[in-house]
């Protein structure tokens, strides 16, 4: 009679057993596809990005999950080169890093420095934001070309730049945050066009027809993303409150990808940590086809590289 109930009491147990690990597998299965929908809306992509406030730079699958990953300071600008390596700046200096996190150019400097680029020739650009210089190094961390856009000795400070690019016909565009305006220069630092940039300018970007794609702060409680024609003219624009659903806090970077698309990193920082997605990507007509925010692994990307799409990030195929 005792072992009858024995028998009958083990199975209850097994069978309760049983039925809690069916609804805990239940319980992860759904959050698993919870989370998965709460990282990305639309369809995803691979793709490289910066967290500034996290200090990390990131490459991300296409289902949204971090597959590489490396510390770094207050990184703001980021390049995967054709050669796998990342190219991005730490703060006040620039690295290059393989994906197996071995360090294969350097350089430092006591300014603040938010942007970096791979030139064609294998030399490095480097903006320096505080001392106001333009630079180009060479492989061992050589200046091979300096321009200067402030007097020696004068500091231009926190807000002076943030993203510059090298461009095809030997010319800069910087963004100059504080001033509230991008500016061209020439091969000799001298300015030969100015684009205002209401709100501040972080990233600025020629496109092939000779516009310009600007990505602008929080300076005006206002940011944006615009595009100017060679004569100046706005010919697009997306405001901080016109996609259904999403508020824009700090446009940081950007990339324009050959259907058209634009791709936006909208910062998050400034007190705003958790309130908007990280990544946008909106058609030329403005319909949001992609966001990603994952709060819980990434402060904020102020930067970001899709690398599913053509391009040679060398020779100006990567608008970004």
């Amino acid at each position: 009679m005792n072992a009858h109930f024995d028998t009958q009491a083990k199975r209850i147990r097994w069978n309760r057993a049983l039925t809690a690990l069916l609804l805990l597998a239940g319980y992860m299965a759904f959050s698993a596809q919870a989370q998965s929908e709460d990282i990305q809306t639309g369809t995803g992509h691979h793709f490289a990005a910066t967290d500034y406030s996290g200090g990390k730079v990131f490459i991300v699958s296409p289902a949204g999950a971090v597959e590489w990953e490396y510390a770094t300071g207050t990184c703001n600008d980021l390049w995967v080169l054709p050669n796998g390596n990342l190219l991005f700046n730490t703060g006040k200096g620039v690295l290059e890093v393989t994906r197996e996190k071995k360090i294969v150019f350097s350089y430092e400097s006591p300014s603040e420095i938010y942007a970096c680029q791979r030139l064609a020739n294998g030399n490095t650009f480097i903006g320096e934001c505080s001392s106001g210089r333009l630079l180009e190094v060479d492989p061992a961390g050589k200046i091979v070309k300096e321009l200067r856009l402030l007097p020696e000795g004068r500091d231009g400070g926190h807000l002076y730049m943030r993203n510059a690019r090298k461009l095809d016909n030997g010319h800069y565009l910087v963004a100059h945050y504080g001033e509230e305006v991008v500016r061209e220069y020439d091969a000799q630092g001298k300015a030969v066009n100015e684009i205002p940039a209401p709100g501040g300018p972080h990233s600025a970007i020629r496109l092939p027809d000779g516009h310009t794609l600007i990505a602008c702060g929080d300076m005006k409680k206002a940011p944006m993303i615009f595009e100017v024609d060679q004569a100046g003219k706005t010919v697009w624009k997306v405001t901080h409150d016109e996609l259904p659903g999403i508020s824009l806090k700090f446009m940081a970077g950007l990339q324009r990808l050959p259907n058209g698309n634009t791709v936006m990193s909208n910062w998050v920082g400034h007190g705003a940590f958790g309130q908007a997605p990280h990544l946008i990507e909106v058609t030329p007509d403005k319909k949001v086809v992609w966001t990603f925010q994952d709060h819980k692994t990434m402060k904020t990307i102020s930067s970001v590289q899709l690398l599913d799409v053509p391009g040679d990030a060398l020779t100006g195929g990567i608008l970004h």
